[in-house]
């Protein structure tokens, strides 16, 4: 917690509107234009103490990288499998007590105005929360901007989800699409 606390404010970056811990809820982290995103989000949220888990496919899992991921909470994924990550996550909250899975609801560091939907099932199929937390390269802040329930009406719940982050700056902007 302290180095992470040390390195974030030797980046220049804080936390800003830090105000909810839920024992249990996927974390929408947006915009992702950057690998970036990954070490600022990582850091913010660890600076308070907290422990976010993470997708991560599988092809970075050898070693010695998956000792490391598997320490700082990666969770190995394979995209090639006939498997549901939404059934497997929601097995996941419900087999323990604290659950924090952090996911880029874009999908990818280029500009992509369809946000994926998994973040949005797997908090929906699990009957969690989602952490709204945005990273603004311009002011160097990781906001926490809302704490939304997922109603079942994906349509209309991603736009509301989106709204959130307007006004956000990715370290590529042009690449942050709603």
């Amino acid at each position: 917690m302290r180095f992470s606390k040390w390195l974030l404010n030797l980046l220049g970056w804080k936390t800003d509107n830090v105000q909810f811990d839920v024992p249990k809820c996927v974390i929408a982290l947006a915009p992702h234009t950057s690998n970036w995103d990954f070490v600022i989000g990582k850091l913010a949220y660890s600076s308070l103490g907290r422990k976010a888990y993470f997708l991560i496919k599988k092809e970075w899992f050898f070693f010695p990288f998956n000792l490391f991921f598997s320490s700082i909470g990666g969770i190995s994924t394979n995209r090639s499998a006939h498997t549901s990550m939404t059934d497997k996550m929601a097995e996941e909250f419900r087999n323990r007590d604290r659950f924090q899975l952090a996911i880029t609801p874009e999908g990818t560091r280029k500009a992509n105005s369809e946000w994926k939907k998994g973040f949005y099932y797997i908090a929906l199929k699990a009957n969690v929360p989602i952490l709204l937390v945005g990273l603004d390269y311009k002011t160097k802040r990781a906001l926490w901007l809302g704490l939304f329930n997922p109603t079942g009406d994906y349509d209309t719940d991603i736009i509301k989800i989106k709204s959130y982050f307007q006004g956000l700056q990715g370290k590529h902007p042009k690449q942050f699409a709603f």
